[in-house]
């Protein structure tokens, strides 16, 4: 009898490697071949041990728990898998050598200000990779808002020395793995395949080399990843490897032949559940449980295979492109006990490195739930260090949009600061003025340059890590039509060639743009240093007579935030101020350059926001 070998042709490995010298010694292959279940897989490779294999429902797949051994050496070896009828398939893995020390990535923190990026609509760097004809979706249309318009990661890198010269510290680009949907794709969050990256924005190669020009520009580059969800044409929902792989999968294997969108059970997005002491199992299954949408398939973290599956791919990805962070998405729909675990997986392996979740809620009470050190009454323990801010955002809002009453206006803003008493780590937690899931800010404030520039102003001074989305400096805005995803997402200037206005070089920009850009930028470099803004203590003072004060102060540094609503010229009483301990010392405005001596009374000629700081 002949035995046929054959090497390296196992349709699928995954992870496609692993590195050695990890806290965790255990590492679980997921492994997709035409009928591999049948067959005993070896190896013999000093310090790596098979510790149990398990056959998926289906019998395509094998999923083989290794133990490698501390003192495992880096290198390749064989997989072999030893077939039923005889045959042998040999296939390379390999072990590598980590570059640097677990305790050496460092994830953003309070001093970083984090441009948030939706490549395809950030800038075309390279012009070959715009359509795939392997993938659904192949048309480019920058006049449709919901087709690709052709942004890649080279665009991003292309422009690396501009979002640097802006004073950002971190970036954050939308999802960048393949999202193989026949519509849609251009956002990223329907993901079909969680280790690569979509052709049409660029080869692996392409982003490793972001994440090493962003790091070598003193950045840091956080990756957007989805737990929660897949895209429909995902790879394994041709044919899932157990029963239970995704929620509601008897609903999906029953129409799948006959795609209906209405067979499928939609999450209830009630996301207050995952606190609420009433809640009924119904509505918990269903929010939890339920798809995000019918073309997203809800992940069963509940599956241990599954669990082990996306922890792995976190770790790979933060490894293999030296990660400053990951935005996890959609984070309170997921099972919450899988994310405690999966937080905690990632922070004991990479005690310095840091994780924001979106908790879309304008209720702090539900924000503080999910941070690391909360306090819960169910006991719930998140590991995660940094939810993100949608309540604060909403006040300032509503505190700039509003008339001055005695609860209305720069109270909310005020009020909205007070809650930090709830945060277990109020400078922890991440604040924006808008990002790619709501409308621009310029559009909130109906297009008051002023109170767009209070907004942002405060953001980037209080005790939170800033996010600011792309084109924000330059006031970009949905205001045709607000709220429509295609506008907020629109194409940022001079992103392709030939466009007419490039705010990369200032060309085309209008007054107002030109001077929100240096305002940002302005704030930014002086940001950067400022101890005061990174961790000082927080003092503000109740708002009146429409005005509204704020300080930060560290050691000899103190940082005052004024913020005025009065069209007309009003004269403050800096008395009131007493305890900052400010009387008689020079400030220096740090948009501007104006110097400014403390004394008994200011003089604020219009409406606008003023940041002066004793250190210059």
């Amino acid at each position: 009898m002949f035995i046929i070998v054959k090497r390296n042709d196992i349709e699928r490995i995954e992870p496609s490697n692993w590195w050695v010298g990890f806290k965790n010694s255990e590492l679980q292959l997921l492994v997709r071949h035409p009928m591999i279940s049948m067959a005993i897989p070896e190896i013999n490779y000093l310090g790596v041990t098979i510790k149990s294999v398990h056959k998926g429902d289906s019998d395509n797949y094998l999923f083989i728990d290794l133990e490698i051994d501390k003192t495992t050496r880096a290198g390749a070896f064989n997989i072999v898998f030893k077939l039923d009828n005889g045959d042998v398939i040999e296939q390379n893995y390999e072990l590598k050598s980590r570059k640097k020390p677990a305790e050496d990535f460092v994830g953003f923190d309070s001093s970083d200000v984090i441009y948030l990026i939706t490549p395809d609509r950030f800038s075309k760097g390279n012009p070959s990779n715009e359509i795939n004809e392997d993938l659904l979706e192949k048309t480019i249309d920058r006049s449709n808002p919901y087709a690709r318009h052709g942004g890649d990661i080279k665009g991003i890198i292309n422009h690396l020395d501009y979002i640097e010269s802006m004073g950002f510290t971190a970036i954050w680009s939308c999802p960048v793995l393949t999202n193989n949907m026949p519509s849609g794709s251009y956002h990223g969050y329907a993901m079909t395949d969680f280790y690569e990256i979509d052709p049409r924005f660029g080869t692996l190669e392409d982003y490793l080399e972001l994440a090493h020009k962003t790091k070598e520009k003193g950045m840091k580059l956080i990756m957007d990843q989805v737990a929660n969800h897949c895209g429909l044409e995902h790879w394994w929902m041709k044919d899932l490897p157990f029963h239970d792989w995704v929620n509601y999968q008897d609903h999906y294997e029953e129409n799948k032949d006959s795609w209906d969108k209405k067979a499928i059970i939609t999450s209830n997005h009630r996301r207050t559940i995952n606190q609420d002491i009433y809640a009924s199992r119904k509505d918990r299954e269903q929010m939890n449980d339920g798809w995000f949408m019918s073309g997203m398939p809800d992940l069963n973290q509940r599956n241990p295979f599954m669990a082990n599956y996306l922890i792995q791919n976190s770790i790979w990805w933060i490894e293999t492109a030296n990660l400053g962070g990951i935005r996890q998405d959609t984070y309170p729909y997921s099972d919450k006990e899988f994310m405690s675990r999966w937080a905690g997986a990632i922070m004991e392996q990479y005690p310095n490195f840091n994780i924001v979740g979106e908790e879309w809620s304008y209720n702090p009470l539900i924000i503080g739930y999910w941070q690391k050190g909360a306090i819960n009454r169910d006991g719930y323990k998140s590991n995660l260090k940094s939810p993100m801010d949608f309540a604060m955002q909403r006040q300032i809002v509503n505190a700039l949009n509003e008339q001055e009453n005695w609860d209305t206006g720069l109270v909310k803003m005020y009020e909205g600061l007070a809650n930090d008493f709830h945060y277990a780590t109020p400078k922890d937690i991440m604040v924006f003025p808008d990002n790619h899931d709501m409308s621009r800010i310029f559009t909130q404030l109906n297009e008051d340059l002023l109170s767009n520039k209070m907004a942002v102003g405060y953001i980037l001074t209080l005790p939170r890590i800033p996010q600011i989305y792309y084109g924000t400096e330059v006031l970009m805005n949905d205001s045709a039509n607000p709220g429509d995803h295609g506008l907020i997402r629109s194409d940022f200037p001079g992103g392709w060639e030939g466009d007419a206005v490039n705010a990369f070089t200032g060309k085309g920009l209008t007054d107002a743009q030109i001077d929100m850009q240096g305002f940002i930028k302005q704030i930014l470099l002086y940001r950067k240093k400022s101890k005061a803004i990174h961790k000082g203590k927080t003092i503000h003072f109740a708002p009146f007579n429409s005005t509204y004060l704020l300080f930060r102060i560290f050691e000899n540094e103190t940082v005052a935030v004024i913020i005025n609503k009065n069209e007309e010229p009003i004269t403050i009483n800096l008395e009131h101020f007493e305890e900052i301990c400010l009387y008689g010392k020079t400030l220096k405005n740090i948009v501007n350059n104006d110097v400014f001596i403390w004394g008994k009374d200011m003089l604020l000629n219009s409406k606008g926001i003023t940041i002066l700081s004793t250190k210059f």
